[in-house]
């Protein structure tokens, strides 16, 4: 029987401190213990050899590979490992078309791809019938939500699990382990503090991998006595931890997660909610002009005539981040951000454009009204083009009663103001201009 693996680890001094590290069995996980606890269904799974085709789901450095990989030591089938960066169709299928022989003689095969939100539909549906007819079962793991990211059938026939972000004290203990083990730091003598280990936890951001790189890092930089201690100094370990990695894909559900929140921050009248999420994006490295657009979008949606100057100030934000960039112009986004969130909320241009929208997509496509149609030329004056328009211009209160809806969306009203803001003005002359119209029919 083949193993065929990614993940043999000689603890080489010369990997990288989270290699060294990596569990190797389930007593050494740390977290998830939604999943892996004592008597739960992952841990079952992987007691009694018994895995099912499953996707792996949660942000980096939460143990997604860990897992891939005790179950490679557990299992008695033949381990297969995929990245999705190096492996091409032929591969794929090559590969494939082994684990098939070896189902003839009944042996299983479990393949584990890393990162298969990174697989393209092709190379995904390449697994596919192998997973259909039970050649394979099949580990995938991902950082970006499957549902988008995995195609429908290959999600179907798996169990996605999801994982979350570790614990600061999980951290602390998977640092202290890295210190005290010789795979580790265990071989030298390490003067560290608690406070520092919970500084370099706190810092990781529920990232086990990222706080075992840190502490490498400031063991590495740390200063050497003279009897071999290596001492790591409170001024060594702020440079190392100076600026967090945030978690952001441009084009990944964090991306869409945080506007969300940005979005209903303003909505929900919350100034600092939506200061701190703008923050969140644009330390990421989001694009300025994509936030101004938003913005712009909630200024009509969310506020709209309840104060008609939110679109000045989100256009006026637009064009700032245009003229001067990131990082100046994030104190205009902030401006317009905060504007947003205090001014008086409307919905009414969001509902009106709705309302209409749904009359024009399931009523009958009916002509435009004779008396409100162009004629710019004699032949179309001749077939009544413009016949009967009122120009209100000419009328005292300038207004008519000329009908200019179709005949079978006479009387529909889809503006409908609200109280806020100055939109009660709007509603005012709205409901002047119904009145008037009633009294010279």
């Amino acid at each position: 029987m083949e193993q065929i693996s990614i993940f043999e680890n000689d603890n080489s001094k010369d990997e990288p401190l989270a290699a060294r590290m990596r569990p190797r069995d389930l007593s050494e996980f740390v977290g998830q213990q939604h999943l892996v606890g004592e008597g739960k269904i992952l841990s079952k799974l992987i007691e009694s050899d018994r895995v099912p085709s499953m996707i792996f789901w949660g942000p980096p450095g939460v143990g997604k590979t860990t897992l891939a990989q005790i179950i490679a030591s557990k299992t008695k089938a033949n381990f297969i490992t995929f990245s999705a960066v190096t492996s091409g169709i032929k591969e794929i299928r090559t590969v494939m078309q082994q684990a098939d022989r070896y189902t003839r003689f009944g042996e299983k095969t479990i393949v584990f791809i890393d990162e298969i939100h990174r697989f393209n539909k092709a190379q995904q549906d390449a697994f596919l019938p192998f997973v259909e007819k039970g050649s394979i079962t099949l580990i995938g793991a991902t950082t970006e939500n499957p549902s988008f990211e995995v195609n429908g059938a290959l999600l179907s026939r798996s169990k996605v699990f999801v994982l979350k972000n570790l614990e600061t004290s999980d951290i602390e203990q998977l640092l202290k382990r890295a210190i005290s083990d010789p795979r580790g730091f265990g071989d030298e003598r390490v003067n560290i503090t608690d406070e520092m280990i919970h500084m370099i936890a706190e810092f990781a951001n529920g990232d086990a991998r990222s706080s075992l790189t840190t502490l490498e890092m400031v063991i590495l930089n740390g200063d050497i006595k003279a009897d071999g201690t290596i001492d790591i100094t409170m001024e060594s370990l702020e440079q190392c931890i100076s600026k967090k990695s945030l978690l952001y894909d441009k084009n990944g559900e964090e991306h869409y997660n945080i506007i969300s929140a940005l979005h209903k921050s303003m909505r929900n009248s919350d100034a600092d909610a939506a200061v701190y999420w703008l923050a969140r994006m644009l330390e990421a490295g989001e694009d300025p002009l994509y936030v101004a657009r938003r913005v712009t979008r909630f200024a009509s949606e969310d506020v709209g005539l309840a104060d008609p100057r939110a679109m000045e100030i989100a256009i006026a934000a637009y064009q700032a981040c245009h003229f001067i960039g990131m990082p100046e112009c994030s104190v205009h986004l902030t401006e317009a951000v905060i504007y947003m969130a205090l001014a008086p909320k409307s919905n009414a241009m969001e509902v009106a454009y709705f309302a209409a929208r749904d009359d024009a997509q399931e009523h009958m496509a009916e002509p435009v009204p004779m008396n409100i149609r162009n004629a710019p030329t004699s032949l179309m004056k001749d077939l009544g083009y413009g016949k009967g328009y009122r120009y209100a211009h000419d009328y005292e209160d300038k207004i008519t009663s000329m009908q200019c809806l179709p005949d079978s969306l006479v009387g529909r009203e889809y503006y409908k103001p609200t109280e806020q803001g100055a939109e009660v003005r709007f509603k005012e002359r709205l409901n002047s201009i119904k009145e008037w119209k009633k009294s010279h029919k």
